[in-house]
């Protein structure tokens, strides 16, 4: 993939998501959730699974080929603690019948070991 990373950073996916999906910890919470956003968009179920949190990671996803990934807007991020962080984003996406549909989210992330996790999210 040689376009702009879907993540909307208007980098490239090569100069922004791709070193994350290869290995490289996320720098920082938005980072890590931009990734994550990108890998739904790629279907990367292992990259996904690999950066939620054991602690509520679940044992699968079971991705929807037939959802595609419209954008991504994020609206805040904050560094609650040395440990801590939230975004708040809104995702849009149209389901296999063709529906639109808007997803906003409030993550919660936390910072293990030098890498950022996916803990849970309130539906805002």
């Amino acid at each position: 993939m040689k376009d702009q990373c879907p993540c909307g950073s208007n980098a490239s996916y090569a100069a922004c998501c791709a070193r994350h999906h290869q290995g490289q910890a996320a720098p920082t919470a938005q980072a890590l959730m931009r990734s994550r956003y990108t890998a739904y968009v790629l279907r990367d179920e292992a990259y996904l699974l690999t950066t939620w949190h054991a602690s509520k990671r679940p044992s699968s996803l079971g991705l929807d080929d037939d959802t595609k990934w419209l954008g991504l807007t994020v609206k805040a991020h904050q560094r609650l603690s040395e440990t801590e962080a939230t975004v708040h984003f809104v995702a849009r996406y149209r389901d296999a019948a063709g529906k639109g549909h808007r997803l906003e989210e409030l993550s919660r992330f936390v910072l293990e070991e030098g890498r950022w996790y996916y803990l849970c999210a309130m539906i805002v």
